[in-house]
């Protein structure tokens, strides 16, 4: 038996009056997606974040600083790969970066959702949440950049973020080429 997992969204954009909108729930997540892998720089610190991709759009969203003690320790000329979602045997689940090396061998970087900071792994599962329920990246970028937070690491991890979701934005001009 399927499980409905509709919600209703509201749509107040005319002027008094209000429509709802069925907006569908994803589906349980697949095992692996496709990920690219976004470096990018705010002020003094380098930070790393890993898009994970279904049907070629942002899915979710790992990200924290580049030089974490546990070590994200990538060649630069990683830019893509997949994430795992693994099921230990405690029935908790982690999510692991898997990518081909210059040799042609698969290296995977376990406990990806480990490695970065709460904070920072807490702010991107929100993001995830609404990137999976399909809002416009214009939109995601346009609540991350709103967020007023209390720390300025926290604000630049903000506007990094936003940086490495603008690369999803749609072409404009593509539209105009047919």
């Amino acid at each position: 038996m399927m499980e409905d997992r509709t919600l209703f969204q509201s749509d107040t954009s005319s002027v008094g009056t209000t429509t709802d909108q069925r907006v569908s729930a994803p589906l349980k997540r697949p095992t692996e997606l496709e990920a690219d892998v976004v470096r990018f720089q705010v002020q003094k610190d380098k930070w790393i974040a890993f898009v994970g991709l279904k049907d070629g759009k942002p899915y979710e969203i790992f990200t924290g600083l580049a030089d974490d003690e546990e070590g994200i320790a990538l060649p630069k000329s990683v830019t893509k790969g997949k994430i795992i979602k693994v099921q230990g045997e405690d029935g908790h689940h982690r999510y692991d970066f898997q990518f081909v090396n210059t040799r042609g061998f698969k290296t995977t970087v376990e406990g990806l959702s480990y490695k970065f900071d709460k904070e920072f792994w807490n702010y991107a599962k929100l993001i995830s949440g609404v990137l999976r329920y399909g809002m416009p990246i214009d939109q995601v970028i346009k609540m991350i950049t709103g967020l007023q937070m209390d720390s300025d690491s926290i604000n630049n991890w903000t506007t990094g973020v936003a940086r490495a979701l603008k690369k999803y934005l749609p072409d404009e001009n593509e539209s105009t080429k047919a």
